[in-house]
C-alpha cells in the first residue's frame, strides 16, 4: 500500500506541477489583453466599414442631383444596375449587422455597431432616393415642376 500511496502522490505532484507551469506560461491576464485587443481591432474595422458605407451613400446622394434625360436609356440602365448592386450590398450589410447585434446587446463595441447600423440605414435611404428620383418620381407632374423650381435656386 505504501508504494501505491507514494505513486498517487507523485502523480498528483506532477499533475499540479504541469498545470501550474501552464498557467504561468498562459496567464489569464495575457488572454484578457488579447481578447481586449481583438475587440479594439473589431471596433476599428467596423468603423472603417462604416466610413466606406457612408462615403458610398454620399456618392449615391450626389448622383440623385444629376440631370438625366428620360430618353437616355444607356444611363438609366447603368443607374438600374447600380441600384440593383446597392440592394445586394445592403442585404450583405444587414446580414453582418445581425451577426454583430448580439455583441451590441452584451455591451461589446456598442457604439461602433450602432454607427455601422446608422451607416447602413443611410445607404439604404440613398439608393432608395436614387431609384425614386430616376424611375418613379419623374412620372409625377408635381415632381417635375418642383425640380425645375429647385434648379433655379
Amino acid at each position: 500500500m505504501e508504494c501505491a500511496t507514494r505513486n498517487k502522490i507523485v502523480h498528483t505532484v506532477e499533475k499540479v506541477r504541469k498545470i501550474s507551469f501552464e498557467e504561468k506560461i498562459n496567464s489569464s491576464e495575457e488572454k484578457m489583453n488579447a481578447f481586449l485587443d481583438a475587440i479594439l481591432d473589431f471596433k476599428d474595422k467596423l468603423s472603417e466599414k462604416s466610413t466606406k458605407i457612408t462615403e458610398l451613400a454620399d456618392t449615391l446622394e450626389e448622383i440623385t442631383w444629376f440631370e438625366i434625360e428620360k430618353e437616355d436609356n444607356e444611363c438609366l440602365m447603368l443607374l438600374n444596375d447600380l441600384i440593383a448592386q446597392a440592394k445586394d450590398l445592403y442585404s450583405s450589410l444587414i446580414r453582418n449587422y445581425v451577426v454583430f447585434n448580439p455583441l451590441r446587446q452584451k455591451g461589446i463595441a456598442k457604439e461602433a455597431i450602432k454607427n455601422y447600423k446608422s451607416a447602413i440605414d443611410d445607404f439604404k435611404e440613398s439608393y432608395s432616393d436614387l431609384e425614386s428620383v430616376f424611375f418613379y418620381l419623374p412620372e409625377m407632374k408635381d415632381f417635375k415642376e418642383t425640380t425645375k423650381e429647385l434648379s433655379l435656386v
